[in-house]
């Protein structure tokens, strides 16, 4: 998607007469393309960074070079990431409270449609008696659940601005007020957390999904 198209998308977005299957429709289509951008950024950082991260081996002769690749990292797309950043954030915002109204304006089935819920997962989510879109965007992580079935990491276009959003309320929260997202009950509980290393690589760290029994002597695998 070129700049002037997501302009266009975004002014389609404002029209007053929309209706709310379209609005959501071009929000996805929105986000999915500023998400796509700022992956494209992270990789471009973390090549820049695994370069670096070389050039250290040979250290004090190339530590020069290894200190200019890092600043060049940490500048590539810095300007459009703010851009992005606010954009999710505020969008994430307006998703997690449903303030547009679109379960209401569409209903379950209609909101599922929009996100390309499978059958399988949208009656499992109607048994469990899921009835708004936070459920099922964030929590869930129902959005495009086929293409995703079985992979150990939440994505999507609508779950990165719900995630960029509980990330700002979370880090901006005055210390001690928050409990902890990723512990049983919590959003994030069950969701892997991908972690950049120092030399630009990615490892997953996984939740520990062990329970013990009444006596707290057996320990049962989920």
């Amino acid at each position: 998607m070129t700049p002037i198209q997501a302009i266009a998308l975004a002014n389609i977005a404002t029209k007053p007469a929309i209706s709310a299957r379209t609005k959501l429709i071009v929000a996805r289509r929105l986000l999915r393309h500023f998400c796509a951008c700022r992956e494209a950024i992270h990789e471009q950082r973390r090549a820049l960074q695994r370069e670096a991260a070389l050039l250290r081996q040979f250290e004090p002769f190339t530590k020069r070079q290894a200190d200019a690749l890092e600043q060049q990292a940490q500048d590539c797309g810095a300007e459009q990431l703010a851009t992005i950043r606010p954009v999710l954030r505020t969008v994430g915002e307006s998703l997690l409270h449903d303030s547009d109204g679109y379960m209401a304006a569409l209903g379950f089935d209609g909101v599922c449609d929009v996100l390309s819920v499978n059958t399988v997962e949208r009656e499992q989510a109607r048994r469990d008696g899921v009835a708004d879109l936070a459920e099922l965007v964030f929590v869930r992580n129902l959005e495009d659940s086929a293409s995703h079935r079985g992979e150990d990491f939440k994505q999507g276009p609508l779950f990165e601005a719900c995630f960029a959003a509980m990330g700002h309320f979370i880090r901006t929260a005055p210390k001690g007020t928050l409990p902890d997202p990723f512990a049983p009950g919590g959003p994030l509980y069950g969701a892997p957390v991908r972690m950049v290393n120092p030399d630009g690589t990615m490892t997953i760290k996984r939740p520990d999904l062990t329970v013990h029994d009444a006596s707290g002597s057996r320990v049962v695998k989920r």
